[in-house]
């Protein structure tokens, strides 16, 4: 069948709509009035029928061709739970109005099929019938409510369309993180052990070997880079699917950020790093993960700013109960508009991809440690004037 116009059965609106379609492609056949009338009677009361039972239905009406013959052909099809048989009052009449009229069950559905042939005096041929399949395709709706029930469909079209889109998004991100974290658990084994072996020749290496232990050194701060690159690739995976785990224990902040400073400071052998302390405050976090915090926070401070620059650390302990961490350097800065984006995954200013190192792990790591501790992160920066990084967490 060369299907010319089709709507689903829903409601008695789509009855009225129904009856308007069936007369519209009669009418634009050339039949006569009583053909016009008898078939959109016929559709009317099957469509009639379906709707008591079910809103599943969906009407079609088309051509049928066989042979140098054509058939005006209607066919409703509908969920095959729906209880009615061909002797409803509705399939009653229609079967009296026209000459051939079926009901079938099919695995899926229920299929109501009537048919009219159509007199040769019509002289219907491919062309003919492709040009009305045409016009009807683009004719305009045939009242307000055909026109808003388009609408519907294709803004259900497009969130259907969108909501696959997002799902497939979501299973390309798991397959990344899940790669991601097969990768990183891959490279750390054999970064560790080229780490091992080099420790091990520094120690054996001869005094006189002045220029071997420089070879080396630089070798051992190059694995230990790569090696806290896995790391925050291995820390991202656990953070994507929440299996980052925490140890909180109970913590005086003063002393945590001095030894923490102290052990940070030695990897930052460029910079100077100045704490002021404030007020005892007591927390629970995890060591380790706050370390990190830290650490993420420092390196940036000192990797943006010159050398023998100073670096602040202060401590306030603030009326809502929050002890506030702040980090200021004197270093390049950064726009507005990397201020905004610098806690996501991966970013980078395009003004500094190419003469500063990193994969934009850092800070998104941070942010997440921070906020699962129940605390909250921000920057305030400016270009060419340095930034200032502030942490606040929850005090007991």
């Amino acid at each position: 069948m060369i299907t010319l116009v089709t709507t689903s059965l829903e409601n008695e609106m789509d009855l009225v709509l129904a009856h308007r379609k069936s007369i519209h492609v009669a009418g634009k056949l050339g039949l006569t009035i009583a053909t016009q009338t008898t078939f959109s009677t016929a559709v009317s009361e099957i469509s009639r029928t379906v709707i008591e039972h079910t809103d599943t239905g969906v009407l079609s009406i088309g051509l049928e061709s066989s042979g140098q013959r054509y058939a005006l052909k209607a066919t409703i099809t509908c969920d095959s739970a729906a209880e009615f048989n061909s002797y409803d009052t509705g399939f009653y009449y229609a079967q009296k109005l026209v000459p051939e009229f079926s009901l079938t069950e099919e695995r899926n559905n229920k299929l109501i099929m009537i048919r009219i042939g159509l007199p040769r005096s019509l002289k219907l041929d491919p062309v003919k019938v492709r040009l009305m399949a045409n016009y009807f395709k683009e004719s305009a709706p045939l009242n307000a409510y055909e026109e808003i029930k388009f609408r519907n469909s294709t803004l259900n079209r497009i969130t259907e369309e969108q909501e696959e889109e997002l799902r497939r998004s979501k299973l390309i991100d798991e397959r990344k993180t899940e790669f991601i974290s097969i990768a990183s658990h891959e490279i750390k084994t054999p970064i560790t052990i080229i780490k091992a072996y080099t420790q091990i020749a520094k120690s054996l290496c001869a005094r006189e070997s002045d220029e071997l232990r420089t070879i080396l050194g630089k070798v051992d701060f190059q694995t230990s880079k790569l090696l806290t690159l896995v790391q925050q690739l291995l820390d991202v995976s656990k953070l994507e699917n929440g299996s980052l785990q925490y140890s909180p224990e109970r913590l005086e902040m003063n002393e945590f950020v001095t030894e923490a400073v102290e052990v940070i400071q030695h990897i930052l052998p460029k910079n100077r790093v100045y704490v002021e302390p404030c007020e005892s405050a007591w927390v629970q976090v995890d060591r380790l993960r706050m370390e990190q915090v830290l650490s993420n926070i420092l390196t940036n401070a000192a990797k943006y700013s010159a050398e023998d620059t100073l670096i602040e650390v202060n401590c306030n302990r603030l009326p809502s109960g929050h002890i506030q961490i702040s980090v200021r350097d004197h270093g390049i800065g950064m726009s507005a508009a990397s201020m905004k984006s610098i806690f996501d995954k991966f970013y980078r200013a395009q003004d500094v991809v190419h003469s500063h190192s990193g994969l934009g792990m850092g800070l998104y790591v941070a942010s997440k440690i921070v906020t699962d501790h129940g605390g909250r992160i921000w920057v305030e920066s400016a270009e060419g004037t340095g930034s200032v990084f502030y942490v606040e967490l929850p005090c007991e």
